[in-house]
């Protein structure tokens, strides 16, 4: 068993006592971050050409315009900010006017609704049965015993012409 432990221990002692991997690391390393430093900081400096925006642009092209134009350009703006405003609001407004007008539209469907259950539940009366007439109120002439009128009376709306009077005692 020497002899396997001997030839063991040759094959890995050039293996630990080896020129050491560490180094490659140790000198890789720094030049990668050096490397990425430079890219980022020519990047960084270099990034209008990357990444243009509307506003470098408004910038660019207002130095080249006269005062009387910038203020102009300047009032549009305003405006076009205070439309925006406006906009905004009337969108707001009109939102809630909706919300309400779902509100009242579910309070008419459920009141549709109660108003159809209330009409199943009542009977319906049938086309063979008379419908019933309403009592009738107790007249206040028979009651208080008054008199029957003198003189002609109309019945059924015909016009009554009256005769000639007679004198009374």
């Amino acid at each position: 068993m020497d002899l396997i432990d001997q030839a063991a221990a040759s094959d890995l002692r050039p293996l630990l006592h080896g020129p050491s991997r560490r180094i490659l690391p140790v000198l890789v390393l720094p030049l990668v971050l050096v490397g990425s430093c430079a890219a980022g900081a020519w990047v960084w400096a270099n990034l209008e050409d990357f990444v243009e925006t509307p506003e470098s642009r408004d910038v660019a092209s207002t130095m080249s315009l006269s005062l009387e134009d910038r203020a102009s350009l300047f009032e549009i703006k305003w405006a076009q900010q205070k439309t925006d405003d406006e906009i905004a609001e009337l969108n707001r407004r009109i939102d809630a006017q909706r919300d309400a007008l779902k509100e009242i539209l579910d309070q008419i469907t459920m009141l549709t609704s109660r108003i159809d259950s209330l009409q199943s539940s009542t009977p319906v009366p049938s086309a063979s049965e008379p419908p019933l007439s309403p009592p009738r109120a107790v007249s206040t002439r028979k009651r208080f015993g008054r008199s029957k009128p003198r003189g002609p009376v109309s019945v059924g709306g015909a016009p009554v012409i009256a005769g000639p009077k007679t004198a009374e005692p």
